[in-house]
């Protein structure tokens, strides 16, 4: 292949160049899931959505989100909270052991339970950072926009799978979002709605 030859000192004087990023034009982390590859091969994310209105302000929508966890609970299905605690106890995971620094504020970098806070923007958002044991990366968040008179929250589980195990593993707690991410939702709102409201 003819091209100019570098020697081991001019290789490693352009790799620390400031400029040197602007003229690699790949890499191979760039890669990724590679189109046709499996869904085990790891990748890919699997994403359940959920949005509920809520008829409060988004500071009060984002108050009730802030006190999930801990002492507090996750607002529904507490048993299968505590069950998959447990799980991730007896596999080395922190379980729900942590609980939270604060009752009803949460910080970037905080322990939550099993959980991370990855993501904070006061009345707008949260993102949680799955710290138990998994075949794969999990992401909780939860954004909050304003509509007129009311709220709207919508709740995002992402996961991104790690082998085979790890498409296993989705589809094996898939059916029982519907139990605790549309109760959560739904704990959420009633908690937010019945916040009185100042002036």
């Amino acid at each position: 292949m003819p091209q100019p030859l570098l020697d081991a000192d001019e290789a490693m004087q352009l790799a620390l160049a400031s400029d040197a990023q602007q003229m690699v034009e790949t890499v191979w982390s760039d890669a990724g899931h590679v189109p046709g590859d499996p869904d085990w091969a790891g990748g890919r994310v699997f994403q359940d959505e959920r949005t509920i209105d809520v008829a409060a302000s988004a500071g009060a929508v984002y108050a009730a989100v802030c006190r999930i966890g801990g002492r507090h609970g996750w607002y529904a299905a507490e048993w299968l909270w505590r069950l998959r605690g447990l799980l991730d106890r007896l596999v080395g995971g922190p379980g729900l052991r942590r609980g939270r620094r604060h009752h009803e504020r949460l910080r970037y970098g905080d322990a939550l339970d099993f959980w991370r806070v990855a993501g904070v923007e006061p009345d707008r958002r949260l993102l949680l950072l799955a710290e138990m044991r998994l075949p794969g990366e999990a992401w909780l968040e939860f954004r909050i926009e304003p509509d007129g008179d009311h709220t709207r929250l919508t709740q995002t589980a992402r996961f991104r799978s790690r082998g085979l195990f790890g498409l296993l593993y989705w589809y094996a707690v898939l059916p029982f979002h519907g139990i605790v991410f549309r109760g959560m939702l739904r704990g959420i709102r009633r908690f937010a709605e019945n916040v009185p409201r100042a002036g």
